[in-house]
């Protein structure tokens, strides 16, 4: 690679550049159809991107969160997992969205493009800020898709504003009910474990490299790792902020979402891999599922935390089957 960043005046790539920056300076910003103002959550205001159906908007707080609204038809709302960002449900809204569904997916506070606050990186205003968005955006009978740490939000969401948005509900690799080991949850993780990955985000250019294997299932024998995914895996790690990324280790490993998990009453499809490194089904899915009324369980054998990448044809068939029912 050329380390010299300059361009030659008349290169075919300097034309390029210069074509892309007029187009952007001359692009009208699309009119949000949702106006200034919030609707239904003080404190909040939206604005749009560039390019209309990437938009953000402000919490009460005053962070900017960032988020993808794209396609129409009935809501699907995803939440993402830890450290990634909207990016990571690219495979199921490309799906869905062709399916004929509105779908929607926001960057959590402190992970991607959303704003980096150093405080209000708890699990509480997660779900509240998911809640704003959702009131923004005034959804009714939302389909709300968390992954890992978003289905913890997802949870969290549920317990502190119930389901008079939502339709239905979907947990997928999720942390809940709780991730710790303590007396009370004796199948749990030891802290150390959660240690280690707090000493890892302190060097998180090589530990989300290094984070991506066992993620994805890469590690196991007969497996063959995509690099493009691995990369893909570190760009939104470190497109997020590291103080934000660190405060949420504490939120998925300690946070209990037993109560919230009782309070669920809309369908609820569960889907988790039986070989998740990263949340382990046994003390995961195999009692979520039991913990909240009438819910299905499909446990894909073999499958990793990251099957939402891996095997995003079942997981994209599996979502359309449950949000047509």
């Amino acid at each position: 690679m050329n380390p010299s960043n300059h361009v030659p005046a008349h290169s075919p790539r300097r034309r390029r550049m210069l074509a892309s920056a007029a187009a952007l300076a001359i692009c009208p910003i699309a009119p949000l159809a949702f106006g200034e103002a919030a609707v239904g959550a003080k404190g909040l205001q939206a604005k749009p991107h560039r390019g209309g159906a990437a938009r953000s908007y402000t919490a009460a707080d005053g962070t900017q969160l960032y988020f993808k609204d794209w396609g129409s038809g009935r809501p699907i709302v995803f939440s993402h997992g830890w450290p990634l960002d909207a990016d990571a449900w690219d495979p199921q809204m490309l799906f869905l969205g062709s399916q004929g569904f509105r779908v929607i997916a926001h960057d959590r506070r402190g992970h991607g493009r959303s704003g980096q606050p150093w405080n209000g990186n708890d699990m509480n205003t997660y779900a509240d800020d998911l809640a704003g968005l959702l009131a923004m955006l005034d959804l009714k009978g939302a389909i709300l898709v968390g992954h890992s740490t978003g289905g913890g939000e997802v949870a969290r969401y549920i317990g502190r504003h119930g389901t008079s948005r939502v339709s239905r509900a979907v947990l997928i690799g999720a942390i809940p009910p709780t991730m710790l080991k303590t007396p009370a949850n004796p199948g749990g993780m030891p802290i150390e474990s959660f240690d280690k990955i707090r000493l890892g985000v302190l060097d998180r250019a090589q530990f989300y490299r290094d984070l991506a294997i066992p993620f994805y299932g890469y590690n196991r024998q007969g497996t063959t790792p995509q690099q493009g995914v691995v990369d893909a895996f570190w760009r939104q790690g470190m497109l997020g902020g590291i103080k934000g990324q660190y405060d949420c280790v504490k939120q998925f490993s300690e946070t209990d979402f037993t109560d919230d998990l009782k309070k669920f009453d809309v369908p609820t499809l569960i889907l988790h891999g039986d070989d998740d490194q990263i949340v382990p089904i046994a003390d995961s899915a195999l009692l979520s599922s039991k913990i909240i009324r009438n819910a299905t369980l499909k446990v894909y054998e073999g499958a990793p935390h990251g099957m939402c990448t891996t095997l995003a044809d079942r997981v994209n068939t599996d979502l359309l089957a449950f949000a047509r029912g």
